[in-house]
C-alpha cells in the first residue's frame, strides 16, 4: 500500500512490534506498575465531598421548670432579643422562644422595637422608661 509523502517517515522510524510470551507480558506489567509508582499512570479518581455540614443542634421542645426560670432571668438583659437569639442561646426550638417572648413582653420585661410578620426585635425594658 502506498502511503501519503508526509506519511513516510513514521512508517520508517518505528520498529516492528514484537509478540510477546509469558515473560515478556510479565515485564511490562512491572515496568507499567514501577512508572505508576513514580507519577503518570492512571489517577485515582476523585471522591466527591459531603460539602459542609451544620453540626445537629438537639434543641428542646418544652420548656421546663429550670429552662424557663433561666430565660425569664437572663433574657431580660440582653440588648437585642429575637427569637433566633433566644433559640441558639437557650438551645430551644425558635417556636418555642417566639411564644416566650410574647410571655416575656405582656409581663413588661422586654419591650418591642420593630414587629414583622417574620421578624420581631425586643429589647430591654429600662426600669426608668416608664
Amino acid at each position: 500500500p502506498s502511503l501519503p509523502a508526509f506519511c513516510a517517515f513514521v512508517q520508517d522510524k518505528m520498529p516492528p512490534k514484537v509478540p510477546q510470551g509469558k515473560e515478556g507480558k510479565n515485564a511490562a506489567a512491572a515496568k507499567a506498575q514501577k512508572a505508576g509508582k513514580e507519577g503518570g499512570g492512571k489517577a485515582k479518581k476523585k471522591k466527591w465531598s459531603k460539602g459542609k455540614q451544620k453540626e445537629k443542634l438537639n434543641a428542646a421542645v418544652f420548656f421546663d421548670k429550670n429552662l424557663y426560670e433561666k430565660l425569664k432571668k437572663d433574657v431580660p438583659n440582653y440588648k437585642l432579643i429575637t427569637p433566633s437569639v433566644i433559640s441558639e442561646r437557650m438551645k430551644c426550638n425558635t417556636s418555642m422562644a417566639r411564644r416566650a417572648l410574647k410571655d416575656l413582653e405582656l409581663k413588661g420585661m422586654i419591650k418591642p422595637i420593630m414587629k414583622h410578620s417574620q421578624q420581631v426585635i425586643y429589647t430591654r425594658a429600662l426600669a426608668g422608661s416608664e
